[in-house]
């Protein structure tokens, strides 16, 4: 089983929403650094949020007041809510793990050392 796994990706049209979660077989949600990225096509992978091992959370500009973090202990997941989803918003999610922690735990693609297969997110206009 990866360390990482996204769903709820999709289709939807622009102001649409969705919610992403991120599962873990291997790291406890609520006390490690986590995040998610996204990647379009032709450019490069960019921090969306992220949540520090001390439930700390930070958005891209991009996003804020779009989209939101939350946790399910119960479940160990991650979840993205997003909102007002618009076409710039399309890309691949991927869910990243930062065990470091600390420091290290920014919106820094190149700081995550784990990361999920991605899940699709188109937002048609």
């Amino acid at each position: 089983q990866d360390r990482l796994e996204e769903s709820g990706g999709g289709s939807v049209q622009a102001g649409g929403s969705l919610t992403l979660s991120c599962a873990s077989a291997e790291y406890t949600v609520s006390n490690t650094c986590l995040g998610w990225f996204r990647q379009a096509p032709g450019r490069e992978r960019e921090g969306v949020a992220i949540q520090t091992e001390m439930g700390t959370t930070s958005y891209a500009d991009s996003v804020k007041g779009r989209f939101t973090l939350s946790r399910d202990n119960a479940k160990n997941t991650l979840n993205l809510q997003m909102n007002n989803l618009k076409p710039e918003d399309t890309g691949i999610y991927y869910c990243a793990a930062a065990p470091r922690g600390g420091r290290w735990c920014i919106l820094q693609p190149t700081n995550f050392d784990y990361w999920g297969q991605g899940t699709q997110v188109t937002v048609s206009s």
